[in-house]
C-alpha cells in the first residue's frame, strides 16, 4: 500500500468541504430571518455547484432562502446541492484509496430502483416538517416543533417501503428532542443534523426511496472481518468479505449485516448471542470457514440480502491468506448517488511491515515513512481483539475510514508473534460461540440478564 497517498492532500476537497461547513451554519440560526452571514453561507454554496446541472436552481434557492421566502422546493435543492458536495467528496477519497491500495476502480453506475410510488401524502408531510425545521433552525426547536414528525412516522412504520425513511425521521426526531429547546444549547452537532436533515429531505421525494435492483450471487465468500456498531436500544454485526463468482468473473467486495434489538444490559460478548441466531455466517466467521452461497440476492451496491437457506458452510478459510490473495483483486461495488457520504467510506485494507507509535493523540502505524493513525475505539467489546493486542502486531487487516479529515484504519483483525508463532486475534472471533474464559462469563452474563428480562415481560403480559 503507497500509505503517502492517504497523507496527500486532496484538490479541492478543502474547499468542497468549506462550502458544506457555510451551509451547515445557516441552519444553525434558521432561515426564517437570516442574517448577513448566512446569506454568505448559502452564496459560497451556491458558488460551489456553479459548473453543474444544479447551478440555476441552488442559486435561485440560495436567494430566496438568504431573503427569508425559502419554499420547499429551495429547501430541497439546497439539500441536493450539498448531498453533492459530499458526494464529490467521497468519490474522491474513494479514487484516493483505491489508487493507494492498487485495486481495480470501482464501477461508477448503478442499476435503476425499482418499485411503484405510493404514500404520496406522508411523503410530503415529511418535507413540510423538514422544510420547518431549516426556517426555525437548530437554535430555535422546541418540543413542539419537533414533535410535529411523530404522527408522520407513525403513519410509515407499518408500511415496510416506508421503514427506511420512518427509523430516520425517528431517530432525527428523538436526537433533537434531546436537546429542546434549541437556544439553551452550548453545543450544536452542526455537521451531523445538517446531515440528517438534508439526506430525509432527498428520502422524502418520489422515487428516491425505492428499492435498489436486486441480483444474484453464487460461488465463494471468503470473510474478513466483522465491524461490530452497537447502541443502547441495537446492536448491528457487518460481515465484510471478498466473493468470488462461481462463473469465475470478477471477484467483488461484499457486506452482509444482521441486526437485533437489544436490552441496555447486554454487552460484549454477550451480543452475539441476540445475533447468532439470525445468520449462519457469524458461526462461519469464528470457525474461520468459508461459505459457499446458491443464488444469494445482493444489491446493486454489495449489500448481501442474507438467506440461511442459501448458504452452508464450506472449507476452512484463514483470513489473513483470503486478504494477501483474494482482497488485492477484489473490485467494489458502486454506491448510490444518496448513499456517496465521506462517513461511509470503509475499504478493507491490509496493512504489513509497520512500526507503532503510541502517544497522548492514540496508536500510530508507521507504513514506509508515513504516519496511519488506528481507530481502537471502534474495537469491540464482543472479542478477544484489543487496543493492546494491535499495538504488538506485525500486521493488521482493517477499515480504512476518512473522518475529521484524515484517514483512519479501523482493526478487524491482527497478527503477531507469540513463541516465535504468528498468532490472529480477529474481533470477530466469539462471533459463532467461544471457550475463551473472559467470552464465557461475558456471555453467561448476558444470558442470566436476558432470562431475567424475559419473566419480567411474561409477567407483564400475564398481568
Amino acid at each position: 500500500m503507497r500509505a503517502d497517498l492517504l497523507s496527500d492532500a486532496v484538490d479541492g476537497l478543502d474547499e468542497a468541504l468549506a462550502a458544506v461547513d457555510g451551509f451547515d451554519e445557516a441552519l444553525v440560526g434558521g432561515l426564517l430571518r437570516p442574517q448577513p452571514n448566512q446569506a454568505g453561507g448559502l452564496a459560497a454554496l451556491a458558488d460551489a455547484v456553479a459548473g453543474s446541472p444544479l447551478a440555476a436552481r441552488v442559486a435561485e434557492a440560495a436567494d430566496k432562502a438568504a431573503a427569508g421566502a425559502a419554499g420547499e422546493d429551495h429547501f430541497v435543492a439546497l439539500a441536493a446541492a450539498r448531498t453533492a458536495l459530499l458526494g464529490s467528496v467521497h468519490d474522491a477519497l474513494t479514487a484516493r484509496v483505491e489508487e493507494a491500495v492498487g485495486r481495480p476502480r470501482t464501477d461508477g453506475s448503478t442499476a435503476p430502483a425499482s418499485g411503484e410510488e405510493h404514500a404520496a401524502n406522508l411523503h410530503a408531510a415529511a418535507r413540510g416538517w423538514l422544510c420547518d425545521l431549516a426556517r426555525a433552525g437548530w437554535q430555535g426547536i422546541d418540543h413542539e416543533l419537533v414533535a410535529g414528525a411523530a404522527p408522520v412516522v407513525s403513519a410509515m412504520l407499518p408500511d415496510p417501503a416506508l421503514r427506511r425513511l420512518a427509523t430516520l425521521l425517528d431517530g432525527f426526531a428523538a436526537e433533537l428532542a434531546a436537546c429542546c429547546p434549541g437556544a439553551a444549547l452550548e453545543r450544536v452537532p452542526v455537521r451531523r443534523w445538517a446531515d440528517l436533515w438534508s439526506r430525509a429531505l432527498l428520502l422524502a421525494l418520489p422515487g428516491a426511496a425505492r428499492t435498489a435492483a436486486v441480483g444474484e450471487a453464487t460461488g465463494r465468500l471468503l470473510p474478513l472481518g466483522v465491524d461490530v456498531q452497537e447502541h443502547a436500544t441495537a446492536v448491528q454485526a457487518q460481515v465484510h468479505a471478498v466473493f468470488e463468482p462461481a462463473d469465475g468473473g470478477t471477484p467483488r467486495l461484499v457486506r452482509a449485516s444482521v441486526s437485533a434489538p437489544k436490552p441496555d444490559t447486554v454487552v460484549a460478548a454477550g451480543l452475539w448471542q441476540l445475533l447468532r441466531p439470525h445468520m449462519s455466517l457469524l458461526a462461519a466467521v469464528g470457525e474461520g470457514r468459508a461459505m459457499e452461497l446458491d443464488a444469494m440476492p445482493v444489491t446493486a451496491e454489495g449489500d448481501l440480502i442474507w438467506d440461511d437457506a442459501r448458504a452452508r458452510a464450506g472449507e476452512p478459510a484463514d483470513i489473513f491468506t483470503s486478504a494477501r490473495v483474494a482482497l488485492p483483486t477484489a473490485a467494489a461495488f458502486a454506491v448510490s448517488p444518496l448513499d456517496r457520504h465521506p462517513a461511509r467510506i470503509a475499504v478493507p485494507v491490509l496493512v504489513e511491515g509497520y512500526g507503532v507509535e503510541e502517544g497522548d493523540d492514540g496508536l500510530v502505524f508507521q507504513v514506509a515513512g508515513c504516519r496511519l493513525p488506528v481507530d481502537t475505539d471502534r474495537v469491540p467489546a464482543a472479542g478477544p481483539l484489543t487496543p493492546d493486542v494491535v499495538a504488538a502486531s506485525g500486521a493488521c487487516l482493517g477499515l480504512l475510514r476518512w473522518d475529521a479529515g484524515q484517514f483512519l484504519l479501523q482493526p478487524l483483525a491482527v497478527e503477531r508473534t507469540v513463541r516465535k508463532k504468528a498468532v490472529a486475534v480477529h474481533a470477530g472471533a466469539w462471533a459463532g460461540g467461544t471457550t475463551d474464559k473472559a467470552g464465557v462469563r461475558a456471555e453467561k452474563a448476558a444470558t442470566d440478564a436476558v432470562k431475567v428480562l424475559r419473566e419480567r415481560a411474561g409477567k407483564l403480559l400475564r398481568k
